[in-house]
């Protein structure tokens, strides 16, 4: 019979130790999956900035050399990322495979120009950068006109803006919604035991000797939520690498190592701190307090 009841006993200990590092991994994990997010928050806007071009379109009469130089001048500028030299074939061919049929049979000419598409840099990419930037190259004699999507830009500047700062709301929202379930997680694993620690106490032993294994086992099992968390992350950052590599998300090895890292020590701190507070909860219990 006693045998009995300490394999439920020790069932349930188990089940009580599960329970707390699933909490505890699966918090840290939405976490730190929120973090990631906030870090590569900029990367993605920038990533979306950086698609969005100019088209510089030549006059018919402008030269080979002066298109040349111009296209060299701009893809050493500050401002840009990359240049794409199309020109008025090129223009046609790729027009013809859109609608399905050759435009220039009807007309009998073409009437598309040479253009340039101008990718910019995405710290540049805003409503007065951009203007500045194609009335300077709308200035050159041989340029018939720049055109560029003056709405979106305004429109995805302001979404960005938007979304970073809900962001940041959700991320605190959340750090504090995990602190508080896995609190209540090691609370629930501390009360299934606090008879043995009032027994403890009531033949003598110390609070901080009663204490100590409470604190050290918690601190173990946040340590081991902490590192499933971390490889649930992993795995999702290689995933996303993966399907974007455009991204880079894994180039920036410092701040992974500072959310990686950070997980890692939010695991042992909530553990320690919550596990402290409880069992000085129970200690400073009178006996008859502990049934209800």
């Amino acid at each position: 019979m006693a045998s009995s009841f300490e394999r439920y006993q020790k069932r349930r200990l188990i089940t009580s130790y599960i329970s707390v590092v699933m909490s505890v991994a699966l918090v840290l994990f939405l976490l730190g999956s929120l973090g990631l997010l906030v870090i590569n928050t900029k990367k993605v806007a920038d990533h979306f900035k950086e698609k969005i071009a100019l088209t510089v379109y030549f006059k018919d009469s402008a030269r080979s050399v002066e298109i040349k130089q111009l296209e060299k001048s701009l893809a050493l500028a500050e401002y840009t990322k990359t240049t794409r030299f199309v020109s008025k074939e090129t223009a046609a061919a790729n027009h013809s495979a859109e609608i399905g049929e050759d435009f220039m049979d009807f007309l009998g000419y073409n009437p598309l120009q040479n253009s340039l598409d101008v990718y910019l840099k995405a710290d540049f990419v805003n409503a007065a950068k951009v203007k500045e930037i194609a009335d300077d190259i709308t200035a050159k004699n041989y340029v018939d006109e720049v055109t560029y999507d003056q709405p979106l830009i305004s429109l995805l500047n302001d979404n960005i803006k938007k979304i970073s700062l809900w962001v940041l709301i959700a991320s605190g929202a959340f750090a504090f919604i995990a602190m508080l379930l896995i609190n209540s997680s090691i609370r629930l694993s501390v009360y299934a035991k606090r008879f043995t620690i009032k027994t403890m106490q009531m033949v003598g032993a110390t609070k901080r000797f009663i204490r100590r294994p409470f604190v050290w086992k918690s601190v173990k099992l946040g340590i081991i939520g902490a590192l499933l968390a971390m490889v649930g992350m992993a795995v999702v950052l290689y995933y996303l690498q993966k399907t974007f590599p455009e991204l880079g998300l894994l180039n920036d090895k410092v701040m992974l190592g500072v959310v990686f890292g950070g997980i890692l020590v939010l695991g042992i701190v909530i553990s320690w701190f919550s596990t402290f507070f409880a069992t000085q909860r129970f200690l400073n219990l009178r006996t008859d307090e502990l049934y209800y």
